[in-house]
């Protein structure tokens, strides 16, 4: 049997950068910064950038990850991989202009999951903290994490949302997610901050994501909700990046990009390969709709080529993963949601 990976296992098959990453981390002057580096996707990320720029032999570059660090490890694993930790509440508007110069920042710094409880603390962290940050960095190059939760639900097999789609507000989360974009995107027509807001939905890793909640359903035979019935997914090394790759494509006012994978998968489907790879039936539930939250990544597919990881792939990492033991961040997604609550 496979030995479950170890977190740091994990993180190293997670930030392993591609050619193009490598070859955008040489051509990017000056040090890099991960905001809200503490998240699910700001480790991988801020890691691949240090092993990036190791390849482009830009050693002496600095990687530096800010979050509010609540648990200690959180600091020892990032400079284990060499990544600069810098603790900093980026709700705090002070604390906020003490932050040290770098004139590239990836911002994953958000808040999703406990929007329904508290959409108090959801507007300050997705609204509010941007405004800090970008007068905080207003010459720096900027991409900024956004969602495909912004677009209104589109025709199941339509190709997907594109970035011309009119944005949607369905419901707390999305409509947050779009504040947060018309805020960055205020301070770059004032300052003429270089940015790009970065589209994303939905990465997947070993420990969590849309396919660790459908293959645990199916390992466990919990039903699985089909009602949403289709969505669009990439591997988080692929997202991470690509996100290394938007920092030579920001623009003022910002460029607008959806990042994900080739084509959309039904629920219906990855349940049944999983239940292939397991010898379990899924047992699901529901009646799929035709719209769903998806997204059309064209033009992401033409600045940066195919993906590294199909679905296959990912289906099959995920699943030996579950098999072998391996532990998940107890974090769902939520992926059958179809009322924004989250």
């Amino acid at each position: 049997m496979t030995v479950a990976r170890t977190d740091r296992e994990i993180e190293w098959l997670l930030s392993e950068p591609t050619a193009g990453a490598v070859a955008a981390a040489r051509a990017l002057d000056g040090d890099f910064m991960v905001l809200g580096v503490g998240g699910k996707m700001g480790t991988t990320l801020a890691v691949m950038l240090r092993r990036a720029l190791d390849a482009a032999g830009r050693k002496n570059t600095r990687v530096l990850g800010v979050s509010r660090f609540s648990r200690p490890e959180g600091k020892r694993a990032l400079e284990e991989f060499g990544v600069v930790p810098v603790a900093c509440d980026l709700a705090d508007y002070e604390a906020v202009m003490k932050l040290p110069d770098a004139a590239n920042i990836e911002y994953l710094a958000g808040q999703k999951f406990g929007t329904d409880s508290a959409p108090d603390e959801t507007w300050i962290q997705n609204t509010i903290v941007p405004s800090h940050v970008a007068r905080r960095f207003r010459t720096a190059r900027m991409v900024i994490f956004s969602t495909g939760c912004v677009y209104p639900f589109v025709p199941v097999g339509s190709g997907g949302a594109t970035e011309a789609t009119p944005v949607a507000l369905l419901g707390e989360y999305a409509s947050t997610c779009v504040g947060r974009e018309r805020v960055f995107t205020h301070y770059a027509r004032k300052f003429g901050t270089p940015e790009l807001i970065y589209r994303l939905n939905y990465a997947v890793e070993l420990r969590y994501g849309v396919l660790a909640d459908i293959a645990q359903r199916v390992l466990s035979g919990e039903p699985i909700d089909e009602t949403m019935n289709a969505f669009n997914l990439i591997w988080q090394g692929d997202a991470c990046a690509r996100a290394i790759q938007c920092l030579e494509h920001v623009a003022s006012p910002p460029k607008l990009l959806n990042v994900t994978g080739p084509r959309e998968v039904t629920i219906r489907e990855v349940a049944e390969r999983f239940g292939a790879l397991v010898g379990r039936k899924p047992v699901m539930t529901g009646t799929p709709a035709t719209t769903a939250w998806l997204a059309n990544a064209d033009e992401s597919m033409r600045l940066f080529g195919p993906v590294t990881k199909s679905l296959e792939d990912m289906i099959a990492l995920v699943a030996d993963h579950l098999r072998s033991g391996g532990h998940l961040l107890g974090k769902p997604t939520h992926f059958e949601a179809r009322d924004g609550k989250f």
